[in-house]
């Protein structure tokens, strides 16, 4: 009988630990957050639903992103996995974990750019076309957040730099790759709960979060009649990552995750597990979806 870990109970909190860094090194963080352990205590099993994909993930290194990456891998899927320089060695660090968990039975392929460039998201997409021939699922996953409580002082520079790294590589990315995605490919968003309720602490982050909802929605209107390609997103929150900024307020960090109704913080897994739907054929009747993974918030 597997026994319900700690991080699955109501009321658990995590001991939160800041870091100056954005983004944040999971390796640093302890208990580690759970990729690949479901609520019930028992390892994720795997069933080969993305066997014969080849799937791009940006924001790999870490958090969601590093859970979808491994969830991938044990479906049979190969991978290229995106991350920021200055994250190179948490991407190394997550594809540790794949091949120890997989046995090698998955192709991985990384790369580090910065995707505020629209170059960069053209290398990124040309990168994964040479080395795997097809974009089968396309999982836009990475983002930046910086908390403010001001308006007056939100910097311009701050807005800038969450718009040029939250939405506007998707739009140079999508551009790049929907004319290689054969019919019956995916593209998934990773949105946030923000974008419904928000959040007074991420003006600008909110922002972006709304309108990668609202491409994802008139993208998935064009494209999934005539090329056959469904567009989803999911809106986590909150989730134990890496992603919680330094400049959060201690307010905020001591009340994270216990105001949903299943008063606790989601783990990775628990996202990761609904981005393996979207990208199988257990989906095929969904686009233009957005799946909301918030510990029980309502949103209509």
């Amino acid at each position: 009988m597997s026994s319900i870990p700690d991080q699955f109970k109501k009321g658990y909190k995590p001991p939160f630990q800041k870091q100056n860094s954005i983004p944040g090194e999971q390796t640093r963080l302890d208990p580690q957050p759970l990729n690949d352990l479901t609520a019930d205590g028992r390892p994720y099993k795997p069933a080969a639903k993305l066997e014969g994909r080849n799937a791009l993930i940006t924001g790999a290194d870490s958090g969601i992103g590093r859970s979808v990456a491994l969830l991938f891998a044990l479906e049979c899927a190969n991978v290229t996995l995106h991350c920021v320089q200055e994250e190179y060695d948490e991407l190394q660090s997550a594809i540790e974990e794949i091949k120890r968990k997989t046995s090698a039975r998955t192709e991985i392929h990384a790369i580090a750019l910065d995707l505020r460039k629209e170059e960069n998201c053209r290398k990124l997409v040309q990168e994964h076309l040479d080395k795997f021939k097809t974009l089968d699922a396309l999982i836009l996953n990475h983002g930046t957040q910086e908390a403010n409580t001001d308006l007056p002082t939100l910097s311009s520079e701050q807005w800038l730099n969450t718009f040029d790294t939250n939405i506007h590589p998707l739009f140079y990315i999508c551009k790049a790759a929907v004319p290689s995605m054969p019919p019956g490919s995916t593209i998934t968003f990773n949105a946030s709960i923000n974008m419904a309720v928000g959040h007074p602490e991420l003006l600008d982050y909110t922002a972006t979060k709304g309108a990668i909802v609202a491409f994802m929605r008139a993208l998935s209107n064009q494209i999934v009649g005539e090329k056959g390609i469904r567009c989803n997103a999911i809106a986590p929150g909150p989730i134990w990552t890496p992603l919680i900024p330094a400049t959060m307020t201690d307010d905020s960090i001591k009340t994270f995750g216990t105001s949903v109704p299943m008063e606790r913080a989601g783990q990775p897994i628990e996202v990761a597990t609904a981005f393996v739907y979207l990208a199988s054929a257990d989906s095929s009747y969904i686009s233009g979806q957005v799946i909301h993974i918030n510990g029980g918030v309502v949103i209509n």
